[in-house]
């Protein structure tokens, strides 16, 4: 009799895994019907090749930074969109901020469009196929520089798609803030002036949108579509140095203890313990959209991750990567310092590592978490900086909606899907003042192009730049 209840047990239990899996399937919903931007594609790749010439490379120090070339960049921008500067002149607000305000029809809260023109360093030069800063576009289409993609393809879409409504004599039914910083990449003071004089006059937008996610394809288990992801908040950010001193001496009589070994064996420790993995609401939301697209196995897995959510988080764990960082605080260590010479014990080992905090941690509780594991009362460990996680924006508004339409009016066969994003920008300063900020950097690219991003060989396909602008365009319209 037992065995008998056993299986019938059993057997209802698969019966709701497969009931639950078959009717977790992709929402119904109305093909996009998309406006006509009249943007033209020419004058955006021209213009955008024109920006990459500009060297505005940022740096902590101040004595390698080119104010000239930032300078430059600012006149180039009156020159190429004079309408959006004589509507809207902009306000020069902190150390490089600018922010263009386009007055709309009637009170309400507005619509925040970002973007930061400074780059990073282009790294070894001799190791690019063209210059980092030529902007050329090369036989097969496409314009290379640095900047491209991070984000001086941004800005110039969303400045094409003002200037072009600008023209047609758009006005917006409520107002628009274009708000840009030339110090994102070195976590300046630009943005976070921006966002404390939009606070002192009292403005709370309803939309902040800011570089993020991309149309991508296959970067989310069998799911054969490409896929918009849309960030709708982003992990924290902190660097840690862990520590140890000691008399030094001479390596020909080395003490039981010293302190790179013992370093060592705490980085170890750390990288046996990872941060513990959970599924946060942002995370869940991302499973829950694009599991509905996956192959029958996963969407047995996403469907019921009240059962296989252990299985989940192993699998993370062993694959590392993006889908790894979306479950867990991240922990990677990047330098190190000891002696300076081969034959003498080191009086202080240092050791820095940068953080990725998940919306479940603070700054706080991740360097808890650190001493727990590392067990050594020798060890000094030491934020260096960092900032906790960003709010998570809700996916039920009308703002999210907004954003959703015009990414599937631009991009029809791509799945809009909320996620969480493992950098950073400067749109976390702006959740002090609005609750729906997204990120969404509205191009298509490949895991190639992605890999770019701050590495050598930047470049993109003309086609995309003129689509960016599309897109902002039908933001523009709906705001």
């Amino acid at each position: 009799m037992a065995g008998w209840i056993v299986l019938i047990l059993v057997l209802l239990f698969l019966a709701v895994l497969l009931i639950r899996t078959a009717l977790f399937r992709p929402k119904a919903e109305q093909p996009a019907e998309p406006a006509e931007t009249g943007i033209d594609y020419d004058r955006a790749t021209d213009h955008l090749a024109q920006m990459i010439r500009v060297k505005t490379v940022s740096s902590r120090d101040p004595a390698a930074v080119d104010e000239g070339e930032f300078e430059r960049f600012r006149a180039l921008l009156r020159e190429l969109y004079p309408l959006t500067h004589e509507a809207c002149p902009p306000e020069r607000i902190g150390p490089s901020g600018l922010l263009f305000h386009w007055k709309g029809k009637e009170s309400g809260a507005p619509t925040v469009l970002m973007a930061h023109y400074d780059v990073v360093p282009p790294g070894d030069r001799t190791a690019w196929k063209r210059d980092p800063f030529c902007g050329e576009i090369d036989e097969n289409g496409v314009l290379w520089g640095r900047g491209t993609l991070d984000t001086k393809g941004t800005l110039c879409g969303i400045l094409e798609a003002a200037e072009t409504l600008m023209r047609k004599g758009f006005t917006p039914a409520h107002d628009v803030y274009l708000s840009f910083s030339g110090d994102e990449e070195i976590m300046g003071a630009s943005a976070p002036a921006i966002v404390e004089e939009l606070q002192r006059r009292g403005i709370r937008p309803a939309l902040v949108l800011d570089e993020g996610g991309a149309i991508v394809e296959g970067a989310f288990p069998g799911v054969k579509e490409k896929t918009a992801v849309i960030g709708t908040c982003e992990k924290g950010q902190m660097d840690v140095e862990i520590s140890m001193k000691s008399k030094g001496g001479h390596t020909s009589a080395p003490p039981p203890k010293t302190p790179v070994a013992t370093l060592c064996r705490a980085v170890a420790a750390i990288d046996r313990h990872p941060f513990p993995a959970a599924l946060t609401p942002a995370a869940a939301e991302l499973f829950d959209t694009l599991g509905r697209h996956s192959t029958f196995a996963l969407r047995l897995v996403f469907a019921n991750l009240w059962c296989f959510l252990p299985v989940l988080k192993l699998i993370c764990t062993k694959a590392g990567g993006e889908l790894n960082a979306l479950m867990r605080t991240t922990c990677c260590f990047t330098m190190m310092e000891g002696s300076q010479a081969a034959n003498a014990i080191p009086t202080q080992a240092k050791m820095t590592a940068n953080l990725r905090l998940s919306p479940r941690d603070t700054m706080e509780t991740a360097q808890a978490y650190l001493r727990r594991v590392m067990k050594d009362k020798d060890i000094e460990l030491h934020r260096i900086q960092g900032t906790d996680p960003s709010p998570i924006s809700p996916t039920s508004t009308p703002e999210w909606a907004r954003v959703r339409a015009a990414v599937k009016e631009t991009w029809p066969q791509a799945i809009p899907a909320p996620y969480m994003m493992v950098a950073c920008s400067d749109s976390r300063h702006f959740c002090k003042i609005c609750g729906n900020v997204f990120r969404f950097s509205a191009m298509e690219l490949s895991k190639e192009e992605r890999g770019c991003i701050h590495g050598l060989n930047e470049r993109v396909p003309v086609e995309k730049i003129g689509r960016a602008a599309e897109f902002f365009t039908r933001v523009l319209l709906k705001s």
